[in-house]
């Protein structure tokens, strides 16, 4: 008889999210006059912007022409769209080859394809409160995971130590769930640290597109000593509204090497062996995001939802309430107000004002007390809730 993969039995009975969705479908099913503000999946609310959908219907007509037919795409990428994601990076002053850039399918996909690089006795650091799929992916692989603790004490970025013993290092900035950013001298810190301990940091630039202070870095490899111990896994989900189209990309640079293996070619290896590429499609219309007319209309997409992180504040200001993020990234990170659980305050916005939030203990043991609310919903329902959660704890 087969054995099945019995690290599934380590993981927790319910994820994150399928929790909350069911506390708020049982809740709609016995109140259904009632309007749900939903602050809590971090899903867009905006559509693809004009310059997307214009190429993406181009893409199309190819698909139905002779000559312009596409087929099977190359695995590691389009060539013109790696070329032109290394430009981008250009602009931050990192200076990519396009063979250094990987198209992928998302960085959800690519957050757990990535680990076929590390060998399971590898130990990983998570850094929480963290994205769930970190240590859940690692569970399925059976692999030792060091948890790393934060809090309000280090504004949720603390500073690695001699006492940490990982080979792979989870690093989110701008951070889910916390909204916290990383500064220069901090991240420079962790980069030190992996290249003095032979470790590989996993840098999730997910929301870097939301970074306003020019101060921070958008990209780990604006750091001297980056390119020897980092791997950089970005989206255009939060940058594009790519979540129900599914786009991102991959850096691993050349200078990447552990025990004479270069990572680069590995993950070649990797992808030409596992996938058959992202569709000419897909590609196609993220090709558009990076051009002028495109950057010009996914940042304005930005700016409506840094104005709900906006609205948002302002409330929490009104009530005295701790938090951080908003500013910098999509996801604002509260203290729960009148010192609730986390899943008592989610509990008690839902029951009383119908504003859906995430727990923070979800995001780990230290975020038990925290709250994260999202900004990508409708500025209607921002408005409202922003308005229902000042006058709920006025009184």
């Amino acid at each position: 008889m087969i054995t099945p993969n019995m690290h599934y039995a380590d993981l927790k009975d319910s994820y994150l999210f399928y929790r909350i969705s069911q506390k708020v479908k049982a809740y709609s099913e016995a109140h259904p006059d009632k309007h749900m503000y939903r602050m809590g999946i971090g899903d867009v609310s905006l559509p693809l912007c004009d310059a997307v959908i214009k190429s993406l219907h181009e893409a199309v007509d190819d698909q139905a022409n002779k000559e312009r037919f596409h087929g099977y795409m190359p695995e590691c990428g389009d060539t013109t769209l790696r070329e032109t994601i290394a430009k981008y990076y250009g602009s931050h002053g990192v200076s990519l080859s396009s063979e250094e850039v990987f198209v992928s399918s998302g960085a959800s996909d690519e957050l757990g394809d990535i680990l076929d690089l590390f060998d399971r006795s590898s130990s990983a650091l998570v850094i929480e409160p963290a994205y769930p799929a970190y240590v859940d992916a690692n569970i399925m692989a059976g692999r030792k995971i060091v948890h790393l603790a934060s809090g309000q004490e280090n504004g949720f970025l603390p500073k690695p130590c001699e006492e940490i013993k990982a080979d792979i290092l989870y690093i989110c900035s701008p951070n889910n769930p916390t909204g916290a950013v990383f500064n220069r001298t901090q991240l420079q810190e962790w980069v030190d640290f992996a290249n003095n301990n032979g470790s590989v940091i996993l840098f999730d630039a997910a929301y870097e597109a939301f970074i306003e202070d020019e101060t921070l870095p958008h990209s780990i490899f604006e750091l001297p000593g980056a390119k020897t111990c980092a791997i950089e896994i970005c989206s255009l989900s939060k940058t594009a509204g790519f979540t129900g189209t599914r786009l991102g990309y991959t850096v691993i640079p050349k200078d990447l090497v552990r025990n004479g293996m270069c990572l680069n070619d590995m993950w070649v290896r990797n992808r030409t062996t596992k996938t058959n590429g992202v569709s000419y499609v897909i590609q196609k219309g993220g090709a558009a995001i990076f051009t002028p007319e495109g950057q010009k209309q996914v940042k304005e997409n930005i700016q409506y939802y840094k104005e709900n992180a906006r609205i948002l504040m302002q409330a929490l200001d009104a009530l005295g309430v701790w938090y951080c993020g908003g500013k910098n990234a999509p996801y604002i990170w509260l203290k729960c107000i009148d010192g609730m659980g986390s899943w008592e305050f989610f509990d008690y916005l839902l029951e009383n004002i119908q504003v859906i939030g995430t727990p923070g203990e979800g995001f780990g043991a230290c975020g038990e007390g925290y709250f994260r609310f999202s900004t990508f919903g409708s500025r209607e329902d921002t408005i409202e809730a922003a308005r229902r959660i000042v006058t709920l704890f006025r009184k």
